[in-house]
């Protein structure tokens, strides 16, 4: 198996405690990954392509993506992504409380990587965090730095 490397996570979301459990999910995990958060989707394409105060920040490994956000839905969000020669290689994971068939149809026909529905739960919650960013890093092979320009 491939060593374990950290690698930069994209969380889009608006839910301030969706935001903490994602947070408070990635600090107790066993991996040091990054996690960097927008709250809309305006945000998530400015830091993509690293414009105005995201100048800076590196290109994500990953994207954690709520389908339900201010200024440009996440829906845009992810055909922007998918559609853009310089971000498609990007793995994202439509993470949302949606369960909607139309959603969920909608979300891998613009070539979403997985569709996960957030539990509740808090424990659960937690849980499903664990496992997207274990997933991730143990088992799927990701595009090097070289795809990320950085």
């Amino acid at each position: 198996m491939n060593e374990l490397r950290w690698i930069d996570v994209l969380l889009v979301e608006d839910d301030p405690g969706d935001v903490l459990l994602t947070q408070e999910a990635f600090e107790h995990n066993k991996v040091r990954n990054k996690l960097h958060v927008v709250s809309d989707g305006e945000q998530a394409m400015a830091f993509l392509r690293r414009q105005g105060d995201y100048t800076d920040v590196p290109r994500p490994d990953l994207v954690l993506l709520d389908l339900n956000l201010p200024r440009k839905d996440g829906r845009e969000v992810l055909e922007e992504i998918k559609d853009d020669p310089e971000l498609r290689a990007i793995p994202v994971v439509v993470l949302t409380t949606s369960e909607a068939e139309e959603d969920i149809l909608r979300s891998y026909r613009l070539h979403a990587n997985a569709y996960v529905s957030k539990p509740v739960d808090f424990d659960q919650f937690i849980r499903v965090v664990r496992q997207i960013d274990d997933f991730f890093v143990t088992v799927v092979k990701l595009p090097g730095n070289s795809y990320r320009g950085t």
